[in-house]
């Protein structure tokens, strides 16, 4: 893959990016780049092993997770969630099955619309963020959201939709969804430094997130305290790369399962992508995507699996990866040309 470093640079500098950029094949990094800092107000340098949350980069988790009770029968993909729910969240049509919610066509009114009229530094969350710890603890974030269309009607991407999966994974497991995740998927993989860390209480080596691209204000009273079915796991470079390789392997579902989460189902043209069952797909090649944007977060990872290589750029502020992955993501367009 050939990238020009100059361009690199200016993508850097664009939004002042902060985080961590890696190209791995195989067994070797060929690219590692460090920008940034892990703590600005301590002016604590970025680091490769620095864990950074993800946003909705970890949706995938959730869904390999649905996938392993899929496969051992506890859960079927044409299964109607009302069969778990219950009576809770009656606004949801009692037709919407586990399958349509992986794949986002389910039509559940969403909790946090992404098409709505709202920033990314906004206070969103209607309920106090420390009392987020659990999917149940989502409940009255989820309440009164009316169906948006018939469901299987169309493709509307959901957080809703993500965080029922993850009340679901809860329900049927009696566990709590981190455990859950931390079980079936990073346990799975061999992912050392992956995981959900508490916004109010994060590890040395995990990343403030900053919303802007200057300044001290990060993101502790703008997400939930635990990022959940939705998003906002911690991860690695490495981590994210090793994630990859294990998919693909079989080693967190079958292979056969893989081949059908990663079958093109939808063309997302705002996103200039495709859409599978949990994973975005590279618009015309087979390339895998994950990517995620929120609050003091802003990433992709691209995986090609005939050649196992990984391009990851994990930013820790709200916009200072996006020039970086544009850039990167014309080289990925090049080299599957």
């Amino acid at each position: 893959m050939d990238l020009d470093p100059g361009r690199l640079d200016d993508a850097v500098a664009t939004n002042a990016f902060t985080g961590v950029i890696t190209i791995d094949v195989g067994d070797r990094r060929v690219l590692e780049r460090c920008e940034g800092f892990l703590h600005r107000a301590f002016s604590v340098p970025m680091v490769p092993r620095a864990r950074i949350a993800v946003a909705s980069g970890s949706k995938p988790f959730t869904a390999l997770a649905i996938m392993r009770l899929v496969e051992d029968g506890t859960l079927s993909l044409g299964q109607r969630v009302r069969e778990i729910l219950g009576q809770d969240l009656p606004l949801i049509d009692d037709a919407v099955t586990i399958e349509q919610l992986l794949t986002h066509t389910s039509g559940i009114g969403d909790y946090l619309d992404e098409d709505g009229e709202w920033e990314v530094s906004d206070h969103v969350l209607t309920v106090p963020v420390h009392t987020l710890t659990t999917s149940e603890a989502f409940l009255p974030l989820l309440e009164g959201h009316a169906q948006a269309f018939s469901p299987g009607d169309r493709f509307a991407y959901s957080n809703g939709g993500y965080m029922v999966l993850a009340l679901l994974l809860e329900r049927v497991t009696g566990e709590v969804y981190h455990d859950v995740i931390r079980r079936l998927v990073v346990e799975a993989a061999g992912l050392e430094r992956t995981g959900f860390l508490p916004l109010n209480e994060l590890p040395d080596d995990a990343a403030l997130g900053y919303l802007h691209n200057e300044g001290n204000l990060v993101n502790t009273l703008h997400l939930p305290v635990l990022g959940n079915g939705d998003g906002g796991a911690f991860t690695t470079a490495d981590d994210l790369h090793r994630f990859w390789v294990a998919l693909m392997d079989g080693r967190i579902v079958s292979r056969a399962t893989v081949a059908e989460m990663t079958r093109p189902r939808h063309d997302v043209p705002d996103e200039d992508m495709r859409y599978g069952m949990g994973f975005w797909l590279h618009r015309t090649g087979p390339a895998l995507v994950l990517e995620g944007y929120d609050a003091g977060a802003s990433c992709r990872s691209t995986h090609v699996p005939a050649t196992r290589t990984t391009v990851t750029v994990l930013g820790n502020s709200s916009e200072g990866a996006w020039p970086v992955i544009g850039e990167l993501a014309e080289a990925i367009d090049a080299a599957l040309a």
